[in-house]
């Protein structure tokens, strides 16, 4: 009876053509919550990681000065929100500055409106941004750069996913397409 059973579903999945979703990122089989932590947002309030449940979270930590990974990824993040249409007002990107010298609220806003008006930036001290990313397994490490651009900060590009209970779900890597980013967010949104 069970290999009856098994013949019937796996027809049933042929002929329907329904096949298990495959994520672009990295899939977290077993995800936990995310650590909470709060900083201080562009506008200067401060926004807890908790209160953004209900929403999936595109999290990145970045800075306003990288020259090439976090416009290209901020851009890409954009566009994946244009592409999803009306559904991306259930989706909201966060980036974490690593460059807290710099990166002050209102340099996060200008820098992020350039980008979408809806993301969050969020800053704070070396010490409470280093606890955030060490929660979440990022490296960032300032080091010196140019006479042109003084220092520069080593980081990871990734973009982490939280579901709508704040757990980490998905880990996209750099250069994910945006089309990708989309799609994985639309079937999270299911």
């Amino acid at each position: 009876m069970r290999i009856l059973l098994l013949l019937l579903a796996v027809l049933l999945v042929t002929l329907t053509g329904c096949q298990p979703y495959q994520y672009h990122g990295l899939l977290l089989d077993s995800p936990t919550q995310a650590a909470n932590f709060t900083l201080t947002s562009q506008s200067g309030e401060p926004v807890s990681l908790s209160e953004l449940r209900g929403k999936p979270v595109l999290l990145y930590f970045g800075y306003t000065f990288c020259p090439d990974v976090c416009p290209t990824t901020l851009s890409t993040l954009n566009k994946a929100l244009e592409i999803m249409g009306k559904k991306a007002d259930d989706v909201q990107v966060v980036m974490v500055s690593v460059d807290p010298e710099r990166d002050t609220p209102q340099v996060l806003a200008t820098y992020l409106s350039n980008f979408n008006p809806s993301f969050i930036g969020l800053t704070g001290t070396h010490d409470q941004i280093a606890s955030a990313a060490t929660g979440l397994g990022v490296f960032f490490e300032k080091h010196e750069g140019s006479a042109a651009t003084g220092y520069l900060v080593d980081h990871t590009a990734s973009v982490m996913v939280l579901d709508r209970e704040g757990r980490l779900r998905l880990v996209l890597p750099f250069e994910t397409p945006a089309e990708d980013i989309a799609s994985d967010l639309t079937q999270l949104l299911k």
